[in-house]
C-alpha cells in the first residue's frame, strides 16, 4: 500500500530567496542541522522513488543516482543509501570527487563509500539497460546559469535514457523562482520538491519538464513559516504523510 497521500487544498508558493531564508531559520534559529534536512529529503525521496516507481518495494531494482557537489547531491546520496538499505541495487555517479563536495554532501559520500556502494565519476556513465530508475540531484536551487561540463553532460545523458527521471527538489537546469529553464534541463517524470511548493515548478513551459510534483516533509516546524521575512501561515500538512501528491 503506497505511502503517498494526495492534497487537494491550495498551497502557498516561495521563491528562491524565501527557500534560503527557511534554511536559514532551520540553521541558525531553530537549531535543526543541514544534515537532518538532508536526511528527511533522502527518506522522502526514497518512499517517492519506491511507491511510485518501483513497484512497493525496492528489492531487487537497479538504480542510478547522478549526485552533485552540493546539498541537493548529499540528498540524493542519502536517498541512495535508503534504497540499498530496501534491497536495491544502487550507483552513484557524481559531478565531482569528496574533496569538491560541501562538507555535509562529502559526508553522505563517505558513508556510501564505508558501505560498498559504488561512487564513480559521471564521466563513466554507460548504457541503462536493465535499470529501473533515474535520480537527479545534480543541481539544486542555488543554480547559476547555464549547467555546463560534467553536469551538462550527465543531464543530456539522462534525457538521452528511456528509463524515467526522478528529480530532487527540481529538475537539474530549471530556474525555480522564474521558471526559466536552462540549456540543458533534466526532463522528469516526477519531480519532488520541498517544504514547500516553488514558483518556477509552475511556469507554463515547466510543466512538460517537472512532469507529476511530489512534495516533501524536511520537518521545518510550522512556526518557522510564520517568521518575518516569510509571514506565511502553514498548517500541519503533512499529519497523514511525509510525502504529499500536489498534481
Amino acid at each position: 500500500m503506497s505511502s503517498i497521500r494526495v492534497y487537494r487544498d491550495a498551497l502557498p508558493t516561495i521563491d528562491v530567496p524565501q527557500m534560503v531564508e527557511v534554511d536559514r531559520l532551520m540553521i541558525e534559529e531553530y537549531h535543526i542541522s543541514l544534515l537532518q534536512m538532508m536526511e528527511n529529503a533522502g527518506r522522502c525521496l526514497a518512499v517517492l522513488a519506491r511507491d511510485r516507481f518501483l513497484e512497493g518495494n525496492p528489492s531487487g531494482k537497479r538504480i542510478m543516482v547522478l549526485a552533485g557537489t552540493g546539498n541537493n547531491g548529499g540528498g540524493a546520496m542519502a536517498c541512495a543509501r535508503r534504497l540499498h538499505g530496501w534491497g536495491a541495487e544502487v550507483e552513484v555517479y557524481t559531478t565531482g570527487n569528496r574533496e569538491e563536495m560541501k562538507p555535509a554532501s562529502g559526508h553522505q559520500r563517505e558513508i556510501l563509500e564505508r558501505m560498498g556502494i559504488s561512487v564513480r565519476s559521471g564521466a563513466e556513465l554507460g548504457a541503462t539497460r536493465g535499470f529501473d530508475l533515474i535520480i537527479d540531484g545534480i543541481i539544486g536551487y542555488n543554480l547559476s546559469g547555464d549547467p555546463h561540463g560534467l553536469p551538462k553532460n550527465m543531464i543530456e545523458w539522462a534525457n538521452r535514457s528511456p528509463i524515467p527521471t526522478l528529480s530532487l527538489d527540481t529538475p537539474s537546469g530549471l530556474d525555480l523562482t522564474t521558471g526559466n529553464i536552462h540549456k540543458p534541463a533534466v526532463k522528469a517524470r516526477a519531480t519532488l520538491t520541498l517544504a514547500l511548493p516553488k514558483k518556477g515548478l509552475y511556469a507554463e513551459d515547466v510543466l512538460h519538464l517537472r512532469g507529476e510534483l511530489y512534495l516533501g516533509d524536511i520537518g521545518v516546524p510550522p512556526a518557522l513559516f510564520e517568521e518575518p521575512g516569510l509571514e506565511l501561515k502553514i498548517g500541519p500538512i503533512f499529519c497523514e504523510s511525509d510525502v504529499l501528491r500536489i498534481e
